[in-house]
């Protein structure tokens, strides 16, 4: 396994944890938009102040798609009940963590109130659909990372953020399936 330094040690002992997290489309002002999350900034976080979708670790006796309307309805308050699962992505494996993430796609009917938690969420994003067809948005950047710089970084700049990592990863595919049908 790959080993950066002493800052990142990508031997994991244990298999990996399994996350559930959803883009969850929904209508605003005649458009579809999704929302992302920035994380709050704990110290032992290795994703701290990153763009994510809300989502998180699956629980004991608990589906991966109900993890994933679980962490939504903790994290940005959409009550469970109001998302309806649309699909599944493909699942994406980060060494940094030791999480495997099952994204899926979840749709709510009315534009959601969005009510956040503060200990994990620093703001909320919301983007619209439109956005991602948009080829400007995929740019490339230095990222520091624990004190090791990652050289020419591929990311989405959406409003005004920079979503790099499993995030980018999982909304290039939901952007190639968008680009599919326009």
């Amino acid at each position: 396994m790959a080993q950066f330094g002493r800052k990142f040690d990508f031997n994991h002992a244990n298999p990996p944890k399994s996350a559930g997290v959803m883009i969850l489309l929904y209508p605003k002002n005649e458009k579809i938009y999704f929302a992302l999350i920035q994380r709050q900034g704990h110290p032992k976080d290795p994703h701290q102040y990153q763009i994510s979708l809300p989502g998180g670790k699956q629980e004991e006796n608990e589906g991966l798609k109900q993890t994933a309307i679980r962490e939504t309805y903790e994290e940005i308050g959409v009550p469970m009940e109001s998302i309806q699962p649309l699909a599944s992505l493909s699942t994406v494996f980060v060494a940094v963590s030791n999480f495997l993430i099952y994204p899926f796609v979840g749709y709510v009917e009315q534009t959601p109130t969005f009510t956040t938690q503060p200990e994990e969420v620093q703001e909320l994003l919301e983007i619209p659909i439109a956005d991602m067809l948009d080829d400007s948005i995929i740019q490339r950047t230095d990222i520091n990372v624990r004190g090791v710089t990652l050289k020419s970084v591929p990311y989405f700049a959406l409003a005004n953020k920079v979503v790099w990592g499993a995030t980018a990863m999982i909304l290039n595919e939901f952007r190639e399936i968008i680009r599919s049908f326009s």
